[in-house]
């Protein structure tokens, strides 16, 4: 048997070697608590970084569009569903004047002619009525006195904002159509138009309200050819040349 100072000893050593695992047991908990936090931490950070690079690894289709007869490439513009109520708006009367302004049919010349009066401010109608008079040689009604046709196309709308802040431009790229009396088929001419546009107070005649009801008006037109080489026949369909 082992005496009592020999049973003291042993318990001691027993007691500290206790202390040392359970100390041991805590400094590798703590230490794996520090790596599972910093590991959570990083997770974090990571998600963190990938929302805000989300904007800069987004890919935006885009389409870009050759013309077959004049293979022009311009790059057809995608609808956000962001465009205001009044862009939407100066957007459709812009397509509705170079689409009923630009064309020529005789069954509706004179509406016409009055319906495009209802958009231009006084000066404007002034070069309007020069344009149609029958004394001038480009005047639509001359130019047709074949019997052919003229239908346009609208093929984009876009908006300019001059430096000062004020949005009031627009280009209006179209297609012009000419189909002779014979029959034959139609002749494309494309074109760019640049207007000046502004809202008014609308008109207190009830028929030109019917046909503009905003009060929108066409300050300023100049249209011109995409392609300059077009034989000088074709160009002679610009309305805008008597000006």
């Amino acid at each position: 048997m082992m005496s009592a100072p020999l049973n003291q000893e042993y318990f001691r050593e027993a007691e500290s070697w206790d202390r040392d695992r359970a100390a041991q047991l805590r400094r590798s908990a703590r230490a794996a608590w520090w790596v599972a936090g910093a590991g959570w931490l990083c997770a974090v950070a990571s998600a963190l970084a990938l929302v805000l690079l989300m904007p800069l690894k987004r890919v935006d289709p885009f389409l870009v569009r050759v013309d077959n007869s004049t293979g022009i490439v311009d790059v057809v513009p995608v609808f956000a569903g962001r465009a205001t109520q009044e862009e939407a708006v100066t957007r459709y009367f812009l397509a509705h004047y170079l689409t009923v302004c630009e064309r020529f049919n005789f069954a509706t010349a004179e509406s016409d002619y009055e319906e495009c009066g209802a958009f231009h401010s006084a000066q404007r109608n002034q070069a309007w009525f020069a344009l149609w008079t029958a004394t001038n040689p480009l005047s639509p009604l001359n130019l047709h006195k074949d019997g052919s046709s003229l239908r346009v196309q609208v093929n984009s709308v876009s908006f300019f904002t001059r430096a000062s802040g004020l949005s009031d431009l627009a280009q209006v790229r179209y297609l012009k159509a000419l189909r002779q009396v014979s029959g034959a088929e139609e002749s494309f001419t494309h074109w760019v138009a640049t207007i000046q546009y502004a809202y008014g107070e609308p008109a207190k005649d009830p028929k030109t309200r019917r046909w503009n009801p905003l009060g929108f008006r066409i300050v300023d037109f100049r249209s011109e050819p995409e392609v300059f080489n077009e034989p000088a026949a074709l160009k002679d369909t610009q309305h805008m040349e008597a000006r």
